[in-house]
């Protein structure tokens, strides 16, 4: 199945997709937060074939949902209200240290970074999924 990531942020949304074959979870793109972006990811979803959605949910350590986490649950009723694909949370933490960690040790500087971290912590999050998947016994 051909499912896309999302990343939400306060300035950027992370974007990445996987194969159909759930084999490999790449970063897409990048999409400017705020009053178009719904209507932006629609539309890859649209060009993409995309059969579902995965939102990363940043619960803090403790368990508790703050500010970002209201951030992604309202993008994703405004997501559903465009299109009937289903959308799933998936736990996020630590994703974008470890997708700027991963992107400092290869030697990329500070300002390429800030240009693909969110797309490549949507990677992370996907990768993560689809293990979650493969590992409840669900199939692509």
């Amino acid at each position: 199945m051909k499912i896309l990531a999302l990343d939400i942020g306060k300035k950027r949304i992370g974007v990445a997709t996987c194969d159909r074959l759930e084999i490999a979870a790449s970063p897409f793109c990048v999409v400017k937060a705020g009053k178009t972006a719904v209507a932006e990811v629609v539309k890859i979803l649209d060009r993409e074939g995309v059969e579902a959605v995965v939102i990363g949910l940043p619960v803090s350590f403790d368990g508790v949902e703050r500010e970002s986490c209201e951030r992604a649950r309202f993008f994703k009723n405004e997501l559903e209200k465009c299109m009937s694909l289903p959308v799933s949370f998936f736990d996020e933490r630590f994703t974008s240290k470890i997708a700027e960690a991963s992107l400092i040790e290869s030697g990329m500087r500070r300002e390429e970074r800030r240009d693909v971290i969110d797309a490549v912590a949507a990677s992370l999050i996907l990768r993560s999924f689809i293990e979650f998947r493969r590992n409840q016994g669900l199939k692509p």
